[in-house]
């Protein structure tokens, strides 16, 4: 029979509280110090709950006379570092990076054409602008593209979409950083593409925008995979 560590059984009542909005957003956990008397357990135990928590993106730990616990709620980022765990800690194909973007990103622009704000619109055109201006500069094509996507994601306003959204597009990112992939005939296919499918979530066209972005996230890991049967492109697992 297992006994679960001290630390753990603290962590656990902690987080159920924040989770269940006992203690908000934004507000200070009780002083380590208070924390020893309630629970009656070492201050080592307890700082290594914190520690649990702020691992799990569940606290912040700030330093000084006005520091402490204080509570933030899990969101998207903390969903995409997850992923990107998952992706690194399990070698995750490329194959099956494409295969899932092909799979959610057409109904992440569905929703967007629905869903999108002003600020959405504006996310979109400076990532286009981006893009088009990147030149031979690959770092800042790839990133352009990059914020594209994640922009498209967020527009969709579901949260767990956008978090799948963000690992999905920088891992494919570290792994098509390849000069002999994203040559000029590359660039102008993704600035036409996206601009295209831009004006369907600009005019709340949900059927267009998913048209066309099925058919951009298709060509491009058909590229890919055409790129793949010449040359090796290796999944960086340092990105």
């Amino acid at each position: 029979m297992e006994v679960p560590k001290a630390s753990d059984v603290l962590a656990n009542e902690l987080r159920e509280r924040i989770l269940s909005g006992e203690y908000t957003e934004g507000t200070p956990l009780p002083p380590e110090r208070e924390l020893v008397v309630q629970t009656k357990m070492s201050r080592t135990t307890v700082r290594e709950a914190l520690r649990i928590l702020e691992v799990q993106g569940l606290v912040r730990i700030k330093a000084g006379r006005a520091g402490g616990a204080f509570v933030q709620r899990p969101g998207e980022q903390s969903m995409a570092d997850t992923v990107a765990l998952l992706i690194r800690g399990r070698q995750i194909r490329l194959g099956a990076l494409l295969e899932t973007r092909e799979a959610i990103e057409p109904f992440c622009a569905q929703l967007a054409a629905r869903h999108r704000t002003d600020e959405d619109l504006a996310r979109l055109d400076a990532a286009n602008e981006d893009i088009a201006t990147a030149g031979d500069k690959l770092d800042a094509f790839l990133q352009a593209n990059v914020d594209w996507h994640i922009a498209v994601a967020s527009a969709s306003h579901n949260e767990l979409l956008s978090g799948l959204m963000i690992s999905l597009s920088r891992a494919i990112y570290a792994a098509t950083e390849n000069e002999g992939f994203i040559d000029e005939k590359v660039r102008e296919i993704t600035v036409k593409a996206h601009r295209s499918v831009t004006r369907a979530i600009r005019d709340r066209d949900p059927d267009a925008a998913v048209r066309r972005m099925s058919r951009h996230v298709h060509s491009y890991a058909e590229s890919i995979r055409e790129f793949e049967e010449r040359t090796d492109i290796p999944l960086d697992q340092e990105s």
